[in-house]
């Protein structure tokens, strides 16, 4: 996704550690769990001291129960395969899983591990492909909805003839990731501080795709509305990237102090990467800003952040 890297506008590794982290968090979570899966929906408990829900009163989505295991050799195969660190390594192990596990549950699993390594690569045509496998198990897969919305947002280029149907995919497939994190994502058993941050960042990688859709198109409100949506969504990481395209949002509508407030953070976010596409991208736009506000800057444009 995106923090990893999937934006050419910088190197690959815009916060890797922290993302590689969570998603290694949530793998390790989804693994645990997978032993003790009876293929049941398990019953939904209340945090304590929290009531149940009222009659008639709507209680917050459960999300899906984890995947079913069928066999002790099936789920042996799939840490076994899961274990592997090499994406084009684990990539051919989870076609072998699927060929020999066609009906198997766990195959989603496998193909998301491989699409978060190929992320993790900064490989965004792998990336892609594998994400394309797991919604063609699982359409509604949130992670894998955003991993495509994201590549096609971010590698889609004005002179490819299918532009207008690439662009339109990816803003299905990153509003379709906001309906169904709340639905897809199986929640019992599994730390609910864990799956608060794994839910926030799809939500805040989704928000942020929107976001470019809207400022490659020039729609600055729309932009600046989604941007703020993604930042909101996961405070604990902010973006860089979705803060530095929030100030040019923000400078192409003309609130120029607001502008230069998130220039100025995007500045600090970059600050170990100075050299980095996004931190000069960063520092550029701050300056102008800062010249703009004390009335030393002719030209009311900046220069929306490109691919």
């Amino acid at each position: 996704m995106k923090r990893a890297g999937i934006v050419t506008v910088v190197p690959g590794g815009v916060l890797i550690a922290g993302l590689g982290a969570l998603l290694a968090a949530v793998l390790t979570m989804c693994s645990l769990s997978l032993g003790q899966s009876t293929g049941q929906p398990a019953a939904q408990t209340p945090p304590a001291g929290q009531a149940a829900p009222a009659a008639g009163q709507a209680a917050a989505p459960a999300g899906k129960r984890p995947p079913k295991v069928n066999s002790q050799d099936e789920f042996t195969a799939y840490k076994a395969a899961a274990a592997l660190t090499d994406a084009t390594a684990l990539e051919k192990a989870a076609d072998d899983f699927a060929a020999k596990y066609p009906d198997s549950e766990l195959r989603p699993l496998l193909y998301r591990t491989t699409m978060q390594r190929y992320q993790l690569a900064n490989n965004g045509d792998r990336m892609l492909e594998m994400a394309k496998k797991v919604l063609a198990i699982d359409p509604d897969d949130p992670e894998a909805l955003v991993g495509v919305a994201q590549v096609l947002a971010e590698r889609t280029r004005d002179t490819d003839l299918d532009r207008d149907q690439r662009l339109a995919e990816s803003k299905k497939d990153a509003e379709r990731a906001l309906v169904t994190v709340d639905t897809d994502i199986p929640t019992s058993g599994y730390p609910p501080e864990q799956l608060a941050s794994y839910k926030g960042f799809l939500r805040s990688e989704a928000y942020a795709v929107l976001g470019k859709l809207s400022s490659d198109a020039k729609n600055w409100p729309e932009a600046e509305a989604n941007l703020r949506k993604s930042i909101d969504a996961f405070p604990q990481q902010v973006d860089p990237i979705a803060v530095l395209r929030l100030a040019v949002a923000l400078d192409m509508q003309n609130k120029v102090p607001e502008a230069l407030k998130y220039a100025d953070q995007a500045v600090d976010l970059t600050k170990d990467r100075p050299d980095s596409g996004a931190g000069k991208a960063a520092r550029d736009e701050k300056d102008r800003l800062t010249k703009l506000n004390v009335g030393t800057a002719p030209g009311p444009t900046a220069t929306p952040l490109k691919n």
